[in-house]
This record gives C-alpha cells, sequence and structure tokens, in this order.
C-alpha cells in the first residue's frame, strides 16, 4: 500500500471522519485551515481513487467519494509494511510488545485469544 503526502492524509482523515460519500466541493468546504482551489481538491482525489484509497460514484454531474477501508485499516496495513522492512519481525514484535502500555498489551492479548479461538 502506497504512502499518503500530507495533503491526501488531510483529505482521508476528513473522509474517513464523515457517514457518507462527499462531494470534491464538500471535502473542499472541510479543509477549513486552507486555500485550496477546487481543482487541487479534485485532483487529489482523483489520485487517492486511483492509489485505492477512494472509491467513487457519479452523482449526477459529480463524483461522491468514499474511503475504500476504514483508517484502522490502514494503519495495520502500515504496520504490516513496516515489520517487511526489518530483517528479524519477531525482534520487531517483541520490542513493540514491551513498548505498548498496559492496557494495549491486554488488547492485543484478547485480540490474540480470539483469533487462536477461531
Amino acid at each position: 500500500m502506497k504512502g499518503l503526502g500530507e495533503l491526501e492524509r488531510s483529505i482521508m482523515d476528513i473522509l474517513w471522519a464523515e457517514s457518507g460519500a462527499l462531494t470534491a466541493r464538500e471535502v473542499g468546504r472541510l479543509i477549513a485551515d486552507r486555500d485550496l482551489a477546487p481543482t487541487t481538491v479534485m485532483t487529489v482525489l482523483d489520485r487517492l481513487t486511483r492509489k485505492g484509497f477512494l472509491e467513487r460514484t457519479r452523482d449526477g454531474r459529480a463524483w461522491r467519494y468514499q474511503p475504500a477501508a476504514s483508517r484502522d485499516a490502514y494503519i495495520a496495513e502500515l504496520m504490516l509494511e513496516a515489520l517487511d522492512l526489518t530483517g528479524d519481525r519477531s525482534a520487531a514484535l517483541t520490542r513493540f510488545a514491551q513498548a505498548v502500555s498496559g492496557t494495549e498489551a491486554e488488547i492485543l492479548r484478547r485480540a490474540l485469544t480470539e483469533l487462536e479461538d477461531e
């Protein structure tokens, strides 16, 4: 999975936070901290669609965009890609487990137990 640039990440944050699909104009209005041309927003949305981050459907003359996967799925994919970069996945996983909080460790334990039970 390809990474996200700063503007792409801002747009994905907006779309992940919304419950439905948005048009480019709606996305542009929600990026309040930037003064972006509508064509810039459309270009970024098109690029995110080609990268597989977004799905789009026609709504009259406009397109509506929505995330192809959840933010959690994206983050999990990034974590797996990071593990692929190490020569020793066991060492990286051990180091990760040592760095998480007690609550996070408990969440990992429960998830692993549920996977074993399946």
